[in-house]
């Protein structure tokens, strides 16, 4: 059990609603917002909590709306519902090392992530979108939601790099699997069991699930996670706590630039394509 940050030898199960941090019956101070350790009980600076965040989804229904409206321009293009590959948006977005190393087509990095092989993914990755996007996105912000969403999408491409450069691949779960990731890192910091709540054994279907599928971009999945986490962690302990929001932004756009950078660097790492496209 956790101990209070100014009594070590009190263990609590009370946290701090403004920070977070452990506090004992001596050290809290009741609010309209739940119980405050004496320091944020003296700070008149606005509390972030749920009921302060924008209830609707607004960015993950925006985000579903443009890989959608992708989707239909690329089918429409010549992309198979059935999946497959190929057409000219298709062709000319997806993730492909040697295509970003030799002909710097760097827009690959990003355009990979909103397109699809096929009705059935699209439809699996927006769902798990909307289910994923509507818990976290209400609970850190928009803005801040925003930012996991698109350095997951960076960091899944730099990850999907590393592990099969010579690979084309396509699709929005590393981004998802981001969300996942930045959701699981908030739970754990504002004290919401991991198991209980769900998001471990989701969390393990999925990795699971990544690993036995043959076509799975693995190193684009956990690259999304890895990306997603460190961005809801930054959020966390700059933003939430320490209400450094600028630095919150611009540590996150960092690890953003970062995975680009990255991914460039690795793209030159040539391997034979297998057949077929790899999923994320």
């Amino acid at each position: 059990m956790a101990v209070c940050y100014r009594h070590p030898s009190r263990e609590t199960g009370v946290s701090c609603s403004s920070c977070g941090r452990p506090i004992c019956p001596d050290c809290m101070t009741p609010t309209p917002v739940g119980m405050r350790c004496p320091e944020c009980s003296r700070d008149r600076t606005k509390v972030k909590t749920i009921r302060t965040r924008p209830s609707a989804p607004v960015v993950t229904y925006a985000l579903i709306a443009i890989n959608v409206a992708v989707f239909v321009a690329e089918t429409a293009a010549g992309a198979p519902l059935g999946g497959g590959g190929h057409g000219v948006i298709f062709d000319k977005g997806y993730l492909f090392g040697p295509a970003i190393a030799d002909q710097h087509q760097y827009w690959r990095i990003v355009s990979s992530g909103f397109l699809h092989d096929g009705l059935l993914h699209i439809a699996f990755n927006m769902l798990f979108l909307y289910i994923m996007g509507s818990i976290l996105e209400p609970a850190i912000g928009r803005l801040n939601f925003a930012l996991v969403y698109f350095v997951s999408l960076l960091s899944a491409a730099f990850g999907a790099l590393l592990f099969q450069p010579g690979s084309p691949t396509v699709g929005a779960s590393g981004a998802c699997f981001g969300v996942l990731g930045a959701l699981i890192v908030v739970a754990y910091f504002r004290h919401i069991p991991i198991w209980q709540s769900g998001l471990g054994i989701t969390l393990l279907i999925n990795i699971i699930f990544s690993l036995s599928v043959s076509g799975i971009s693995i190193g684009g999945h956990l690259g999304g996670l890895v990306g997603g986490m460190i961005t809801g962690w930054l959020i966390v302990q700059l933003d939430e706590r320490r209400r450094l929001t600028g630095l919150a932004l611009v540590t996150c756009a960092l690890v953003g630039a970062a995975s680009v950078a990255a991914a460039i660097a690795v793209a030159g790492a040539h391997g034979l394509a297998p057949n077929g496209v790899g999923f994320q």
